[in-house]
């Protein structure tokens, strides 16, 4: 199991977040104050097997884009710290998931080159509180973090709280898969990431 912790203060928003990898039973013990992103951040948690506690404060009574998108940043700066040199990972990773109706793709390299190519629409602004429009801002968060390449594709879906779960789920497989410890040098032919 590896480990890192990250601690991020700024006045819009203060959070400490540990993340463990390789849990059998993923989890998230915290809460953004967003309920519905509460439940992403839980379902990542768990289909990816990770470990996350998290103590945070943010400034909800402007709205919830700092929360949503700062938890992104730091979560993806404890992935790459995870990753270190990338030395002995499988580097890329990739799931299909389903939610009812809808069907996501994610698929990543972790190669030190922040970029996102996000493909999803969401016809509700809203999912309970949480703002829809914030998901890519999310994962744009948690791509340049981490320094990957995170492409992100709705394949179809009719219900946007279905949607939104089987891309967090799909992102956080194809997350667990590329950090999965292979042994050996960096996976590059020019020998450095």
């Amino acid at each position: 199991m590896r480990e890192a912790f990250i601690e991020r203060n700024t006045k819009e928003t203060q959070i400490k977040m540990t993340l463990r990898t390789e849990s059998k039973a993923g989890s998230l013990k915290g809460s953004t104050g967003i309920g519905f992103f509460d439940h992403m951040l839980n379902s990542f948690c768990v289909h990816g097997g990770f470990e996350m506690e998290l103590d945070m404060t943010g400034d909800l009574f402007v709205d919830s884009h700092h929360t949503v998108e700062d938890v992104g940043i730091v979560l993806g700066k404890v992935l790459a710290e995870i990753a270190g040199d990338k030395k002995g990972i499988a580097r890329f990773g990739q799931s299909y998931v389903p939610m009812d109706e809808s069907l996501a793709l994610a698929v990543i390299d972790f190669c030190g080159r922040p970029f996102l190519v996000f493909n999803a629409d969401f016809t509700s602004p809203l999912v309970g509180e949480y703002d829809t429009q914030l998901t890519v801002e999310f994962f744009r968060a948690l791509a340049f973090n981490m320094g990957a390449t995170l492409h992100v594709n709705l394949m179809y879906g009719a219900n946007d709280h279905h949607k939104i779960e089987a891309i967090f789920k799909a992102v956080a497989r194809a997350i667990s898969a590329s950090l999965a410890e292979t042994g050996g040098a960096i996976l590059s032919a020019k020998g450095s990431l």
